[in-house]
């Protein structure tokens, strides 16, 4: 397995740019099963999770091209006939999101077998709600030896559907099946995240009706046939937070270029809460700390517009060298505390109860093999790795390929010593 190698204490400086968000990309890909015209996404990022999808989406009868067109890559789908309604568990085990094709599959064909997803490293992240959204929308759900089978032969008929609780997945999935459903569909605390509006506009270009993007009451009416359409990934707000967070970690000053600085409103407010200068512009976001120490933050993890949990590891890692403590809550995923005895290896002061951290700041952090757990607590421990005094190595990298495209070579071009060490086994 592939390691990353990091030698901290280096500044950033310099410019990042910010690819397409990951998890719009995906449910983007999703959505190119409802019509038998040619979906192109531009700002497409390159990750083991779009190979994996598209990997999927072939079985299915989509044919799915990588093109790097004038603005930076492409992907073009074209999906002229569902071959197969048939999603294997070896390839829906991969990506947990991939499990977002069973609705596209039922509105378009009327029938579907999909693998159930399984348990994830961050908590079960169970699909009772996607089945429940399903079935209130016509579709005949029968689960059988770890798999969904699912039948609308009529086709699917709209329905008020309401969340006992905010699921991004649930949410996006139900749009990717109401949208060709008879009549209308009324979704009820909806998630309202950047990148179900990004799905929402895509799926509009196609010809859907959809309104109330970014609230959380969404109205649908179901259309007889989609079209193809052009439409461009919005920009990665975890990967954006995450360089801003590795630029205040380190110390200096980065540009991050191509982002939507509205997005990541949270993150830039508890930044600055800590002592970081943050200036804010149209499609970018200037993050610099020069030798002042960091200052102790609280935080709780929220459904957006609150603080991303996709960003906790993320700024758990920047507040192990805070003046002061502070006290991290995770109110969205359980087991979302695994990285924390990783940065202990690195010298952080961390004690967990429950669903809360408290972080004590210490002077500084030294450099020791880590392994990582999960895609975000992955990259906390590169961040925590550039800023700790010698060479630290983080093992199982694969986590980190998921979502991240370039990163070494973003950090590198920025000052970080940072390197990809290839092929022996992980023995961390």
């Amino acid at each position: 397995m592939d390691r990353i190698a990091i030698v901290g204490g280096a500044p950033l400086n310099g410019s990042i740019p910010i690819s397409g968000a990951k998890n719009s990309a995906i449910k983007l890909m999703a959505a190119s099963l409802l019509t038998d015209q040619p979906l192109r996404l531009t700002n497409m990022p390159r990750l083991a999770d779009t190979r994996f999808l598209a990997r999927l989406l072939r079985r299915l009868g989509t044919e799915v091209t990588e093109i790097d067109g004038p603005e930076g890559p492409e992907t073009l789908l074209h999906t002229p006939e569902i071959v197969s309604a048939f999603a294997s568990y070896d390839l829906v085990r991969q990506m947990r999101a991939s499990f977002n094709v069973l609705g596209p599959l039922i509105a378009r064909s009327g029938h579907a077998k999909v693998s159930l997803p399984g348990g994830c490293a961050i908590g079960g992240r169970p699909v009772d709600l996607h089945l429940k959204a399903l079935e209130a929308l016509g579709a005949h759900i029968d689960l059988n030896e770890g798999y969904v089978y699912a039948q609308a032969p009529r086709g699917l008929t709209g329905a008020k559907i309401e969340f006992p609780f905010v699921s991004v997945g649930a949410t996006e999935h139900t749009l990717l099946a109401a949208v060709l459903a008879q009549g209308e569909t009324v979704i009820l605390n909806a998630a309202r995240e950047p990148e179900i509006v990004d799905v929402i506009e895509c799926l509009i270009r196609m010809g859907a009706k959809i309104e109330g993007a970014g609230t959380s009451t969404l109205h649908i009416q179901g259309v007889d046939r989609l079209d193809g359409a052009t439409h461009p990934v919005v920009p990665d707000r975890i990967e954006a937070g995450t360089y801003a967070v590795a630029a205040a970690m380190t110390g200096g000053k980065v540009t991050l270029t191509g982002c939507r600085p509205e997005h990541m409103g949270a993150l830039l407010s508890k930044l600055e809460e800590a002592g970081v200068t943050v200036r804010r512009a149209e499609a970018s976001v200037e993050i610099e700390r020069q030798g002042e120490r960091l200052r102790a933050v609280d935080l709780v993890t929220d459904p957006y517009p609150g603080f991303a949990t996709d960003l906790q590891a993320q700024f758990m890692a920047l507040m192990t060298l805070a003046s002061g403590e502070s006290v991290i809550r995770e109110t969205v995923f359980e087991n979302r505390f695994m990285h924390v005895s990783e940065l202990a290896r690195l010298g952080a002061d961390i004690s967990v109860h429950g669903g809360e951290a408290r972080v004590k700041g210490v002077e500084t952090l030294r450099g020791a093999p880590v392994m990582a757990t999960d895609l975000r607590a992955s990259v906390g421990l590169v961040i925590a790795g550039l800023a700790a005094r010698g060479e630290t190595v983080v093992h199982r990298v694969y986590h980190l390929d998921r979502g991240f495209e370039r990163l070494e070579e973003k950090l590198s071009n920025c000052g970080a010593d940072i390197r990809r060490l290839k092929g022996e086994e992980d023995a961390a």
